[in-house]
C-alpha cells in the first residue's frame, strides 16, 4: 500500500509546474560546473558507479531520464528531497568516489534540492539561452596586480538575463594562472592566460595578460608594414620591446632556409652582405620566391599533409601527385584554386593526380576529418563521439560533414592487394568515383545524416554539379581555409602559428595576434590567395626580420614574436645544405645523381627496415611516415641519435672527404689557409670567421702535415656547431 501511495505522489509531482528552478537552464548548469559531467566522471563513456550521463550535457534529455528515472527513481525524492542520492554523494553525507562536489546549503545544492521539491521535472525546454555577455574579454594585469574577477551575464530567448558567474564554468588553457569557483582568476607566472567561460551551450575566450611592473621605455621601433603596426601594438601594452633587427648574414641564411631549404652559397652570402641597396632584403626575397628550389620546398611541406604515402598510392601515384604538387607552386597557382581541385577530384588517380588525396583517405570519417584539418584548420575528432568540448561543433555538424564524403567510391582496374595485411594497399590506377545512393550514419539519431558544410549551409546537387564541386567551391572560399593558409604560411615562416598548433582553431586556443591574423586573411584574399604574395608580405615585416637575442623585456617570450624563435633544422634541410656548402652532391638509391632530399617526393618509408644510409639520417632527423595530415608529425626534436649521425654518421664522413668536394677543389687551386677557412666559413654559415675563430682554425691548420684532414676537421666543426644545425 505504502508503495502504491509513493507512486501515486511521485506522478502527482512530476505533473506539476515548476518553480523558480528550471531543469534546463539550472539543474544542467549545475551539473557542469561541479564536473558531474566530465569524461572523467558520470560524462565517460560508460558512466561511473551506475550512472551515466551525457558528456558536458550535450543531452538533457538522456540526462533527466537517467536522474529520474533508472534505478526507480531512486537518485531522487520527491517526499525527503533532502535524502536524495544526488544531494548527498555530492555533497559528501554518503560516500562518492568523486568526492564533495558541493556544501550543504550551497547554492548549487539549493538549486538542484529546490527542482527536486518542485517535482524534478524536465522544464525549462521552451526556454533557449541565445547570449552569453562575459567581462572582461582582455584585460592586462600589471604587478603587483595578480587577479581579475570575470563575470557572466546569460541571455534567454523570453528576454530574460541573469548573472551565471558562480554557475559558468572557468577553464584555462595553461598553468599561468589559477581560476576560482567563481571566476577570479589568480597568476600563477608571467605571461598570457585564455580563460574559457563555459555556460550551458556557449563557450567565450577571454584572454589575459599578467605583465611585471618593470621600468619600461617604448623603444619606438620602426613598422615596415601592417604586420609591425598590429604586433606592435600589443607588445607595447605588454610592456615588452622587439628584439633588434638582425645582421644581414643571419637574414641571408634564414630566407634562403626558410624559402629553398638550403644554406646560400659563399658567393651568394658574400655578395648580399656586399650590397648597400636599402631594399635589398626584399630584393632577395623576389628572387628566391622565382627559383626552382622554392617549389620544390614548398611542395615538400604540401606532400607531407596531403599523405602522399607509398603503401596507399603506389610509386608511380606518389611520383604523380608529387609532380601536380610541385607544379601548381612552381606556376604559383592560387590556394584556393589548388584546394577546390583537391577536393573536387575525381577520376583516374593516373590521369588525375589530384584525385590522389581520396585514393590516400579511403572512408567517410578521414576524408572528413582530414579535409577539416588540413583546410579549415579545425579538428573535429571529439564531435565523432559526443558535442566537441572546446569548440562549436555537435555530433550533427560532425556527421553531416562526414555526408558530404559518403558516395566516394574507388574502380580497381586490379583487385589483388599489394600487401595481403592491408587490404587498401592496391598497385596500379584506380578511378575515384561517386556512388549513386550513400549515406553516412548518425549514431546519435540512428538516422542518416544530412549533407551539410560546416558551419551551416547545404551544397547544391544536380545531375550536372556533385557535393564534391558544391564542396569545393564553398570551402576554397570560406573564411576559414583563408585563415587557415595564412596561419600555416606564418608557421613555416616564423616557427610558431599565430594559432598554435597550426590547425587546431578553437575558442580555447585563440590567435597570439588576433588582428594581425585578421588582416593578414584579408589581405590574402584581397591579393587572390596568392601564396608568394603572403611570402613577400611577412617577411617584408620588421617582425620576421628580428634577432634571436632576447633584451631586458621579452626573455619570457615565447608566443607573441618579439624575437626570432630559435629551431632544428629539417632532415631535408641539413643534408641538402653539407651537400650543397661541401660541393657533395648526395646519393639516393633510384633517383638521378645530385637529387636532393628536398625534392624526393615521397616520405619516409615506415613499412621496410631502414636500409640506406639517406633513410636512416632523414629518420633520424624526425621526416615523417605521411600517415596523419599535420605539421605535427615531422619532428624538429633534438635527440641524442642525432649527436652519433652528425659526428661519425657515413653521410656526413663522405661528404667531407670526398674528393672533388669544396675541400679538395680549394687545396687544389693552392688557397692559402686563410682562404680555405673563409670560404669554408662563408659556405657552411654565410658569414665570415670571427677573430677567435680564425685564430682557433689557424692554428689547427697552420702547422699540420696533412692539410686535407685539418680543413675536413674544420668542416666537421663548424658541421656539427649549433650555428649550422639551428634557423636563428
Amino acid at each position: 500500500m505504502f508503495r502504491l501511495i509513493r507512486h501515486c505522489l511521485l506522478l502527482i509531482a512530476l505533473s506539476a509546474q515548476a518553480g523558480d528552478v528550471l531543469y534546463r537552464r539550472d539543474v544542467m548548469a549545475v551539473l557542469s560546473k561541479t564536473g558531474c559531467n566530465v569524461g572523467g566522471c558520470h560524462g565517460n563513456g560508460q558512466g561511473k558507479g551506475g550512472l551515466k550521463i551525457s558528456l558536458r550535457g550535450q543531452d538533457p534529455d538522456l540526462d533527466w531520464l537517467a536522474l529520474v528515472r533508472d534505478q526507480g527513481g531512486r537518485r531522487v525524492n520527491l517526499l525527503e528531497p533532502e535524502r536524495s542520492l544526488i544531494l548527498q554523494k555530492a555533497s559528501a553525507q554518503l560516500a562518492h568516489d568523486g568526492g564533495q562536489r558541493f556544501a550543504v546549503g550551497s547554492p548549487e545544492y539549493e538549486i538542484l534540492r529546490g527542482w527536486i521539491a518542485d517535482g524534478a521535472t524536465d522544464s525549462g525546454s521552451e526556454l533557449r539561452l541565445t547570449a552569453l555577455d562575459v567581462a572582461p574579454l582582455r584585460q592586462v594585469v600589471i604587478g603587483p596586480e595578480e587577479a581579475v574577477q570575470i563575470t557572466a551575464k546569460a541571455t534567454f530567448s523570453d528576454g530574460t538575463t541573469r548573472d551565471v558567474t558562480r554557475l559558468a564554468v572557468y577553464e584555462p588553457n595553461n598553468q599561468g594562472a589559477e581560476v576560482s569557483f567563481d571566476g577570479r582568476v589568480t597568476r600563477e607566472k608571467f605571461g598570457e592566460t585564455t580563460v574559457l567561460v563555459r555556460y550551458l551551450g556557449i563557450q567565450v575566450p577571454v584572454t589575459i595578460n599578467f605583465v611585471p611592473n618593470r621600468a619600461f621605455t617604448w623603444a619606438t621601433p620602426a613598422a615596415n608594414n601592417f604586420v609591425d603596426e598590429l604586433v606592435f601594438k600589443k607588445l607595447e601594452r605588454l610592456r615588452i620591446n622587439p628584439s633588434e633587427l638582425c645582421g644581414d648574414e643571419v637574414f641571408v641564411r634564414r630566407t634562403f632556409l626558410d624559402l629553398l631549404g638550403v644554406v646560400p652559397t659563399a658567393e651568394e652570402a658574400r655578395a648580399f652582405v656586399g650590397d648597400s641597396a636599402p631594399d635589398k632584403r626584399p630584393r632577395l626575397v623576389d628572387a628566391l620566391l622565382k627559383r626552382e628550389e622554392f617549389a620544390d620546398f614548398w611542395a615538400l611541406k604540401w606532400a607531407d599533409l596531403l599523405k602522399i604515402e607509398e603503401r596507399q598510392l603506389d610509386k608511380n601515384g606518389v611520383k604523380l601527385f608529387h609532380g601536380w604538387i610541385r607544379e601548381s607552386i612552381a606556376s604559383n597557382k592560387p590556394l584556393d584554386q589548388f584546394a577546390a581541385e583537391l577536393v573536387s577530384a575525381r577520376g583516374s588517380t593516373y590521369e588525375n593526380p589530384p584525385a590522389n588525396w581520396y585514393r590516400a583517405n579511403r572512408n567517410p570519417v578521414l576524408r572528413a576529418e582530414n579535409t577539416a584539418r588540413v583546410f579549415l584548420g579545425t579538428q573535429l575528432n571529439c564531435a565523432q563521439c559526443h558535442n566537441h568540448p572546446f569548440e562549436r561543433w555537435t555530433q550533427d555538424d560532425y556527421y553531416d560533414w562526414a555526408a558530404l564524403f559518403a558516395r566516394v567510391d574507388y574502380v580497381l582496374k586490379d583487385k589483388t592487394p599489394a600487401d595481403k595485411n592491408d587490404k587498401n594497399a592496391f598497385k596500379g590506377d584506380q578511378r575515384v568515383t561517386l556512388k549513386p545512393i550513400a549515406s553516412v550514419i548518425n549514431p546519435r539519431s540512428g538516422q542518416p545524416a544530412v549533407m551539410r558544410f560546416l558551419g551551416g549551409g547545404k551544397p547544391t546537387v544536380t545531375p550536372r554539379s556533385s557535393e564534391l564541386a558544391s564542396l569545393a567551391e564553398w570551402l576554397s572560399h570560406s573564411p576559414m581555409f583563408a585563415r587557415m593558409q595564412v596561419n600555416r604560411i606564418w608557421f613555416h615562416l616564423l616557427g610558431r602559428g599565430l594559432v598554435d598548433p597550426v590547425d587546431d582553431f578553437r575558442a580555447s586556443n585563440p590567435p597570439a595576434h588576433p588582428e594581425l591574423l585578421d588582416a593578414l586573411t584579408r589581405d590574402f584574399v584581397e591579393h587572390g590567395y596568392d601564396l608568394r604574395h603572403a611570402i613577400r608580405t611577412i617577411t617584408a615585416s620588421r617582425i620576421y626580420q628580428l634577432d634571436a637575442k632576447p633584451n631586458a623585456t621579452n626573455g619570457d617570450d615565447e608566443t607573441l614574436f618579439s624575437r626570432a624563435i630559435v629551431r632544428r633544422l629539417g632532415a631535408e634541410q641539413i643534408l641538402d645544405s653539407m651537400s650543397r656548402a661541401l660541393s657533395a652532391p648526395l646519393s639516393i638509391d633510384n633517383f638521378p645523381a645530385g637529387t636532393r632530399l628536398a625534392q624526393m617526393p615521397e616520405g619516409r618509408k615506415h613499412f621496410q627496415p631502414l636500409t640506406t644510409d639517406v633513410d636512416r639520417f632523414s629518420a633520424t632527423f624526425g621526416k615523417p611516415p605521411r600517415l596523419v595530415t599535420s605539421e605535427c608529425e615531422r619532428s624538429d626534436e633534438v635527440a641524442l641519435p642525432q649527436v652519433f649521425q652528425l659526428t661519425s654518421g657515413p653521410l656526413i664522413q663522405r661528404a667531407l672527404s670526398r674528393p672533388d668536394n669544396l675541400i679538395g677543389r680549394l687545396l687544389k687551386e693552392g688557397k692559402a689557409d686563410g682562404e680555405i677557412v673563409d670560404s669554408l666559413s662563408w659556405s657552411l654559415l654565410a658569414r665570415a670567421p670571427g677573430a677567435a675563430e680564425r685564430e682557433k682554425f689557424y692554428g689547427h691548420l697552420g702547422p699540420a702535415a696533412d692539410k686535407r684532414l685539418a680543413a675536413e676537421d674544420i668542416a666537421w666543426a663548424l658541421l656539427n656547431s649549433k650555428e649550422f644545425l639551428f634557423r636563428r
